[in-house]
C-alpha cells in the first residue's frame, strides 16, 4: 500500500519545538515533492510548507516563516518540519503530502499521496 505517515505530533507549551515526519511506504519518497499543510478546527487546511524532490528548493507561507524549517533525508525515506517557537495559533493537524509533478506548492491537487495527520496543540 502506497501512503506516507505522519508522526512527531504532540502537546507543547507556547515557545516550544516539535519535530514532524513524514515517512513514505511503499514507494520511494525522494522522487517527490514534499507539502507540509494544516488544518485548525473551523478553518480550511492551508499550506505550511514545501520541498522539491532534491531538496534544492523550500518555501514557507509567511504566518511560519522563519520559525519553521523543512528538510528531508532521501536515504531514510522521510522528510521533516521542524517548528521552533510555536504559537497557540499553529494548534492544527498536521498533513504531508507527496506530489511527483511539483506543480503547485500549496495547490492540493498537485499532491497525490496525503498522510492521516498528527495533531499539534500549543497550549499553556
Amino acid at each position: 500500500q502506497l501512503q506516507v505517515v505522519e508522526s512527531g505530533g504532540g502537546l507543547v507549551q507556547p515557545g516550544g519545538s516539535l519535530r514532524l515526519s513524514c515517512a513514505a511506504s511503499g514507494f520511494t519518497l525522494g522522487y517527490y515533492a514534499i507539502g507540509w499543510f494544516r488544518q485548525a478546527p473551523g478553518k480550511e487546511r492551508e499550506g505550511v510548507s514545501c520541498i522539491n524532490d532534491s531538496g534544492g528548493f523550500t518555501n514557507y507561507a509567511d504566518s511560519v516563516k522563519g520559525r519553521f524549517t523543512i528538510s528531508r533525508d532521501n536515504a531514510k525515506n522521510t522528510v521533516y518540519l521542524q517548528m521552533n517557537s510555536l504559537k497557540p495559533e499553529d494548534t492544527a493537524v498536521y498533513y504531508c503530502a507527496a506530489a511527483i509533478i511539483f506543480s503547485g506548492c500549496y495547490d492540493p491537487h498537485a499532491y497525490k499521496y496525503w498522510g492521516q495527520g498528527t495533531q499539534v496543540t500549543v497550549s499553556s
